[in-house]
């Protein structure tokens, strides 16, 4: 059943035999979604530097420790600032933790149950994506500092990073800091955010493999979900509404989604052979929970071809509460709507425990 869906829906192959090897191929692909969708960076930094400000020794009556860290990164003669909140459990062992994108800077967060998190034996390092970038089209604005930094001396092109790949550069950074914690365990790293944030985990977890899980939350339209066939939010209307998140270049696909040389099982497979997680949301139809789900069994594809165990799962589209949790691509879809609350996280951390030890 599944199979004739994805052939109906004419997804190309994401394997091209072609390439050498997968590396090959995936160098090619990311080349061709940040060329086409999210966008090059103008300019890299340097160094990255920072100032650590404990917040909270005794939270969750003490079982866990908060600190506000203000990361600079430096361009040559200029520099940007932006803050992270760690929030540690205490324990003797080094902890698995969470890179996660947020709408806001409080810990903890409607999106961010830390207590919890905490409790079950998992750090998380937290930015707003606000703090990085303005949600808003802005470019040589003095309103938005990294912009400006981005594109002084650049003349843009419509290859230039759209704010979802400098999101993304921010998750990067954050986890440049955890990774000097001797607390956090670099093997077991995960990113994680929802609906636009869920895109910019994908393409953080695209581009840096020291992200060994990647984890998208109803992230829906040029995130997890395939566009051929797709229901709800199409090219089309985000890059109306929304056109600063990608480059310039991906407007050209408005209303021809069949025309693109990709889809977004590209997107979600260019994180292989490392661990993948899509989750979606019974009423979330703007996403369309089935093209998402679809995109997760069209990615088994690399994996298949790599020898490992990619998306195991039943040959029919999911009903709510199930879950497929055996391969390296996992995916849940719950009740409810837009959101990302205790259930998601906590089936978030099952996955981890199953696949990296608790």
């Amino acid at each position: 059943m599944l199979e004739n869906l994805i052939k109906e829906r004419g997804l190309m192959p994401i394997w091209d035999e072609k390439a050498q090897s997968w590396e090959e191929r995936r160098k090619e692909i990311i080349d061709l979604l940040c060329m086409e969708e999210y966008g090059f960076m103008p300019k890299e930094h340097d160094s990255l530097s920072w100032e650590v400000i404990p917040q909270d020794y005794i939270f969750c009556a003490g079982r866990a420790r908060i600190s506000k860290v203000i990361l600079t990164a430096h361009f040559g003669e200029d520099s940007f600032s932006f803050p992270i909140y760690t929030s540690i459990p205490e324990r003797k062992e080094k902890v698995p933790f969470f890179v996660h994108i947020n709408f806001r800077d409080a810990v903890p967060d409607r999106y961010l149950p830390v207590e919890e998190i905490c409790d079950r034996g998992y750090a998380v390092v937290s930015f707003c994506y606000n703090d990085v970038t303005m949600d808003e089209q802005t470019c040589k604005l003095e309103s938005d500092p990294l912009v400006e930094i981005l594109y002084k001396g650049v003349e843009k092109q419509p290859y230039h990073a759209g704010k979802i790949r400098m999101w993304a550069w921010a998750a990067s950074r954050a986890l440049d800091y955890a990774l000097t914690l001797e607390c956090l365990d670099p093997d077991r790293a995960a990113v994680i955010g929802h609906s636009r944030l869920g895109k910019t985990a994908l393409v953080a977890g695209m581009l840096d493999e020291r992200f060994k899980m990647v984890i998208s939350n109803d992230s829906g339209c040029s995130g997890a979900a395939i566009l051929r066939g797709k229901k709800g939010e199409m090219i089309e209307k985000i890059t109306n509404v929304f056109p600063h998140w990608f480059c310039d270049n991906y407007k050209k696909y408005a209303g021809k989604e069949d025309e693109q040389p990709f889809d977004q099982h590209f997107l979600v497979a260019a994180s292989a052979p490392r661990h993948v997680y899509v989750a979606s949301a019974e009423l979330d139809w703007w996403a369309d929970p089935v093209s998402e789900f679809l995109s997760c069994y069209a990615a088994d594809e690399v994996y298949r071809k790599l020898g490992l165990t990619g998306f195991v799962c039943e040959d029919v589209i999911p009903q709510p509460l199930c879950k497929y949790q055996e391969g390296m691509i996992g995916y849940h879809v719950r009740t409810g709507d837009h959101y990302l609350g205790r259930e998601d996280w906590n089936l978030y951390i099952d996955y981890m425990d199953k696949h990296f030890g608790a």
